[in-house]
């Protein structure tokens, strides 16, 4: 894994830019915007993807598979985290003596100079970004954005605007979203995550009590989350401070929101009362817009308006997003990959499921995130699905743990019946045609690769409904 040096110093000129991993959701967004700007940028991945394809339709050139000779004349290098550091393009930059930034830092580069709006936390970032981007399109303010997802109503995940607002979402993962010039922080929630990163609990609530420390003009912090209330006190008056969610003492509170359906909620700011919807399902949802209503009040909005300005919010790619129907099957696929993340999106599907059962597939991210919490997804899984089909490990960044697989899920749960371990995709999608009947839902839950396997899904769903294969 390739982490952000805090010490580099950023060049004042990039010129032709090479991006290692340029299909990834943060990194297609930066070279997209780069492009835009009229930079030649390149790059290269280890697969094909819609990403892929729609860099290459922007003019990119994109080579699949990684080889030194990708890296051609290109004067910088971008790297994402997820890099191994033998990876034959990176070892060709330093071998030149080329500058190699971390995605982090181009994104740093990007947004010199802006009035930067930076939203962090353990869930809901992405969402909660395309929140504001919307509302703030909503409200003619135009603003640049780079989020970590496609938004729905946008079409991409990056993009220049008019107005004299960056939206971006802001990483924790690795520490760098401290390296951003932040005028207007969020921060959605705190969950005990990534400590491969930063060692502990206590290390991990420091970062984010710098990053709130370090805003220019105001900090929204969530009223609800335990974690986020120990650093609204450990703040003190060193920085401006709004706070949202359901708490009686929240500056935005939520209300009412609906459980059924579509998202309907009510919030008020000192006494005056505002409804709005949004077209996604969720309280975890109603949540996260409190959150973008906060920043918007923050900024001036009377609450009416900015409530208003999330009307029909449609969501971003890889949020309980829907992949049709099979054999009356509901497919659908999140990025839900903490135990906290996977019981919202479960509690979601149950919102919406209208009778029918809800089933998971389930790919354990990282050796030693499922190592540290196999046992808490096991509940969380056993709790909020009526079955579970559990895959094997989407190492990504990591060197396998020896003895970590997607079965240290399985054992943890108390009712075999409700959980299979199935490391074959075929035989994952054969089960999930055993056991689906119509009017359930389906849903993929990782931020790996798994929804990768609807295709597969829907294909042996379809086969039992030709009736080769009996239900």
């Amino acid at each position: 894994m390739i982490k952000p040096d805090p010490s580099l110093v950023l060049p004042d000129s990039l010129g032709r830019v090479h991006f290692v991993g340029i299909g990834g959701s943060g990194m297609s967004g930066i070279a997209r915007m780069l492009h835009a700007r009229g930079h030649t940028v390149t790059g290269s991945d280890r697969s094909d993807s819609a990403a892929v394809r729609a860099l290459r339709e922007l003019g990119i050139t994109v080579t699949i598979g990684h080889d030194a000779s990708n890296v051609g004349e290109a004067d910088t290098l971008v790297v994402t985290g997820a890099l191994w550091l033998e990876n034959a393009e990176y070892q060709e930059a330093l071998r030149r003596g080329m500058p190699v930034l971390h995605r982090s830092q181009a994104l740093g580069w990007l947004v010199r100079g802006e009035r930067l709006i930076s939203v962090a936390g353990a869930h809901g970032k992405s969402t909660t970004t395309a929140m504001l981007v919307t509302a703030l399109r909503a409200l003619e303010r135009d603003p640049s954005f780079v989020n970590g997802a496609v938004i729905q109503a946008a079409g991409t995940s990056a993009a220049w605007g008019d107005g004299e607002l960056f939206v971006v979402e802001a990483d924790e993962s690795d520490g760098s979203f401290l390296l951003y010039d932040t005028s207007i922080g969020i921060v959605t929630n705190i969950d005990t995550d990534h400590l491969d990163h930063y060692g502990s609990a206590d290390a991990l609530a420091e970062a984010f009590l710098t990053f709130a420390s370090s805003v220019r003009e105001f900090v929204v912090l969530s009223a609800d989350d335990p974690a986020t209330v120990r650093l609204r006190s450990a703040l003190g008056e060193r920085v401006r401070v709004l706070t949202f969610g359901e708490a009686a003492d929240a500056d935005v509170r939520l209300l009412e929101a609906s459980t059924e359906g579509d998202m309907r909620f009510r919030v008020s700011v000192d006494g005056v009362e505002a409804h709005g919807s949004l077209a996604v399902p969720g309280r975890h949802n109603a949540l996260n817009a409190a959150g973008a209503i906060a920043v918007l009040v923050g900024l001036g909005v009377a609450v009416g308006d900015a409530a208003a300005s999330l009307d029909g919010f449609s969501g971003t790619q890889r949020r309980f997003e829907s992949h049709g129907l099979a054999d009356g099957v509901r497919l659908y696929d999140d990025y839900a990959h903490h135990p906290t993340e996977v019981a919202a999106a479960l509690q979601t599907a149950r919102s919406v499921a209208d009778g029918g059962r809800v089933i998971a597939i389930h790919q354990p991210h990282l050796y030693s995130r499922t190592q540290a919490m196999a046992h808490e997804f096991a509940e969380v899984y056993e709790r909020d699905a009526d079955h579970t089909v559990v895959l094997d490990v989407h190492g990504a960044r990591e060197d396998p743990i020896p003895g970590v697989t997607g079965a240290l899920v399985v054992e943890g749960f108390s009712d075999q019946g409700k959980v299979d371990y199935r490391p074959d995709w075929s035989r994952a999608a054969d089960r999930i045609a055993e056991i689906a009947r119509p009017g359930d839902i389906v849903m993929t839950l990782s931020c790996g690769d798994v929804y990768r396997i609807i295709p597969q899904v829907r294909a042996a769903l379809e086969l039992r409904a030709s009736g080769a294969v009996e239900p």
